[in-house]
């Protein structure tokens, strides 16, 4: 029989030391862990684009906005309380690819080689069956919420390649699971956006760069509260809320984790 030294800890109290001592470690990994890491965010003028640009320089990152229309960011954000931290970029067009990467270029000189893309981007029209529709309605979903993706993706992926790490964070829906009627061509977007990220997890595995995707159900926005007037916007998720999904996905806490979709519905 084995006998344990009696400066040896009982088993349950071992437990609760390892315990202890990963809760002290995942804060530490979870609050700090953005320190100095360059986070690009695009689509950043939207509800959730704000939401987690917003998240990231609270959290001590140095945070890239790209924004398709002229904003104030003072009326988004506290730009003097992160002052040196939040670096925005106006009239950016996702859809032109060739500008992108011309913009990624001159974000790594400016600011810094990117760590962390998180792409906001995405566009919603429902109302037409399939076999009604139009060819307008196919490729505004496919330019909003796909070519975005590839583009974001060709402009920097190649950087996180050369310095052999990075995380990029894709946003789908709950119809990337499953069409539904009347919403065929933005379920078949959303579902292209979560598969696109299988298959970059997959690639990039062996450069070190995590790809996974969020799926929020409705989000609780102005527009879809008067969209969906009768609803119960409690069930609905917020904003900050897939915010903090999102930079749990971009943390060294998610390192692990590669080519998963994330549900995160709220309790709708």
């Amino acid at each position: 029989m084995l006998r344990r030294s009696r400066k040896t800890k009982p088993p349950a109290l071992q437990q609760q030391g390892c315990l202890s001592r990963y809760k002290e470690r995942k804060d530490i990994i979870i609050m700090s862990d953005f320190k100095e890491k360059v986070v690009v965010v695009s689509g950043a003028g939207g509800n959730l684009g704000q939401a987690v640009l917003e998240r990231f320089v609270e959290r001590e990152g140095i945070v890239v906005g790209l924004y398709h229309h002229k904003h104030n960011t003072k009326d988004l954000i506290n730009t003097e309380k992160y002052s040196g931290k939040l670096f925005p970029y106006f009239d950016v067009d996702v859809t032109d690819r060739k500008g992108l990467i011309t913009l990624a270029k001159r974000i790594e000189n400016e600011v810094g080689a990117v760590d962390v893309v998180v792409n906001t981007v995405g566009g919603f029209k429902m109302g037409e069956r399939v076999h009604e529709m139009t060819l307008d309605t196919w490729n505004k979903m496919m330019a909003l919420n796909v070519y975005s993706l590839l583009n974001v993706s060709a402009a920097f992926i190649p950087g996180m390649i050369e310095k052999a790490g990075g995380k990029l964070i894709t946003v789908g829906s709950g119809a990337s699971l499953k069409g539904g009627a009347k919403m065929g061509a933005y379920a078949a977007a959303k579902g292209a956006v979560l598969r696109l990220t299988e298959s970059m997890a997959a690639e990039l595995k062996p450069d070190n760069i995590q790809v996974n995707c969020v799926l929020p159900g409705t989000i609780n926005t102005p527009l879809n509260r008067q969209d969906m007037p009768n609803a119960n916007f409690d069930k609905w998720v917020t904003p900050f809320e897939v915010a903090e999904t999102i930079l749990f996905l971009s943390s060294q806490a998610s390192n692990a984790i590669t080519g998963v979709g994330i549900p995160v519905f709220g309790r709708s």
